[in-house]
């Protein structure tokens, strides 16, 4: 019986390969054996998570006509994975991709840093900040006092509570968007909401449009749908949306959905202005495409003179082309999974029927908890402060990166959670991989790309500050000098294979 579970191809294995590109090798760096290279790169593939574990490598034959190199090349890569662990054949069977024993399976989205490793380990891979105090514990107290006529009932609410749904539309309604309870739908947070419109909208095979980089556990999430994922690519910096190439993309591949991130791009920081979001609509409009936004970063302006756009649902008055998403997660906390969509009362419907094989409803005293929040000065005062502790963070991360490693380059967002970072040449995942050996967890740029894009780039979230951010600086210049060193992954230098 074959031991693997998924197949990566010749050319695409081939395209993942080529797409590492590291800084040049400087004078004297003796550049690795091909076959050597090669087994680095894969290497590499499987513990980005690029390439997952257990997936069937291509015959040796058909990856040195991808890569033009000899057969024997490939047949010595493979078998310098086979010794290190990396790699499993048998006669008949083939060979699948494997993780030595001891290591962790590689994480294919941004999975939080488990709490026992928080010691010793500085944790930038998820962009989310601890619970804002008082405010989560009067929260749940608020909502414990609210549960006694909730618990004589069944406790399955598909589209959520009827007074939770009423709040989110009063609060859209407060923006300028008139809204009724009948366009909200309550989800198990803005992951569950945007898994619920790919599985309505975007079944398998189907195209969807995505920004070029985007959010790493979205992307993922669309990929296990089984989606046809078409990249287009963002502006420079902070320059965000080319609206001339969306047009092109969404006319010529027909995408059934786009998804966006206009409020503090995840991981760029960059903010649509009014003029974008309303070409965004009309071309989506014009295209019969759905036009996904996720507002999840929506009041997470960190700078005192930042004016926010209109929604970008209010440039879609008669509601057929854009689906809102929202969350508590990122403005509050990452433990309270609260999170709703905002769209024509019979898409909501279509939703809530769809959810009955899904997960029937979300936890009633965490939706409690929000409304709560929503109905004081809770939610409000929890933001501010949140606000407050991410511009401090945002602060202090940004001055010490500059310090530490001046050659590395990036614009200051003015709101979100995240600083894109471009790596001065360096590879992505090798500064991932060689951050995990000095105590640094931080994720590159791929994860957020589409077949291997953005190798040389990391994400750097604002969760940490003061000292602790200084010493990330500083055990991200280590993580920087093994990788040019070439001591990142056992070869002789940090070049990447390349045919």
């Amino acid at each position: 019986m074959a031991q693997w579970t998924s197949a990566v191809g010749a050319a695409q294995l081939a395209r993942l390969l080529n797409s590492q590109q590291d800084r040049p090798a400087g004078p004297g760096t003796r550049r690795p054996p091909a076959y050597r290279a090669l087994a680095d790169g894969v290497r590499l593939l499987v513990l980005e998570g690029r390439v997952p574990v257990a997936a069937r490598l291509p015959a040796e034959r058909e990856l040195a006509l991808s890569l033009s190199v000899s057969r024997t090349t490939v047949a010595a890569a493979y078998e310098a994975l086979r010794a290190e662990g990396f790699l499993e054949s048998r006669r008949g069977a083939g060979s699948w991709t494997a993780v030595p024993a001891g290591n962790p399976l590689p994480a294919r989205g941004l999975e939080p840093l488990p709490p026992e490793a928080l010691g010793s380990v500085i944790d930038l891979g998820t962009a989310a900040l601890p619970a804002p105090e008082p405010w989560l514990t009067r929260a749940v107290q608020g909502a414990l006092e609210e549960l006694p006529p909730y618990a004589h009932t069944h406790g399955d609410y598909p589209a959520g509570l009827p007074i939770l749904r009423s709040m989110i539309a009063e609060r859209y309604t407060a923006r300028g968007i008139p809204t009724m309870p009948e366009q909200i739908m309550v989800t198990t947070g803005a992951m569950g909401a945007i898994d619920a419109i790919c599985h309505l909208f975007g079944g398998r095979g189907e195209r969807i449009a995505v920004e070029s980089p985007s959010y790493a556990n979205i992307l993922q999430l669309m990929r296990e749908a089984g989606a046809r994922l078409v990249p287009v690519a963002m502006a420079e910096g902070l320059g965000g949306w080319d609206v001339d190439r969306w047009r092109q993309v969404l006319r010529d591949a027909a995408p059934r959905i786009a998804y966006v991130v206009a409020d503090f791009h995840n991981p760029t920081g960059a903010l649509a202005d009014d003029d974008q979001r309303r070409r965004l609509v009309d071309a989506a409009r014009s295209a019969g495409t759905v036009l996904v936004a996720d507002e999840t970063m929506s009041e997470l302006w960190l700078d005192e003179d930042v004016t926010m756009p209109r929604p970008v649902c209010g440039f879609d008055p008669a509601g057929s082309t854009v689906i809102t998403v929202g969350s508590a997660s990122k403005a509050f906390w990452a433990g309270m999974r609260i999170g709703w969509v905002r769209a024509a009362p019979d898409v909501i419907r279509s939703l809530v029927a769809a959810r009955a094989y899904a997960d029937l409803g979300t936890p009633v005293l965490e939706q409690l908890a929000v409304n709560w929040l929503f109905s004081t000065e809770g939610w409000a005062q929890a933001v501010d402060l949140r606000r407050a502790q991410a511009r401090e963070n945002r602060d202090a991360l940004v001055t010490a990166v500059r310090r530490e490693l001046p050659d590395w380059e990036f614009e200051v967002p003015r709101g979100g959670l995240t600083l894109w970072v471009r790596t001065g040449g360096l590879s992505g995942s090798r500064l991932a991989e060689a951050g995990e050996r000095v105590g640094v967890r931080v994720p590159s740029g791929p994860r957020f790309g589409v077949d291997g894009a953005f190798e040389g780039y990391v994400r750097l979230p604002f969760t940490v500050g003061g000292a602790v951010a200084e010493e990330a600086a500083v055990r991200l210049a280590a993580a920087a000098r093994l990788v040019e060193s070439g001591a990142s992954g056992g070869s002789e230098s940090p070049r990447s294979f390349v045919a």
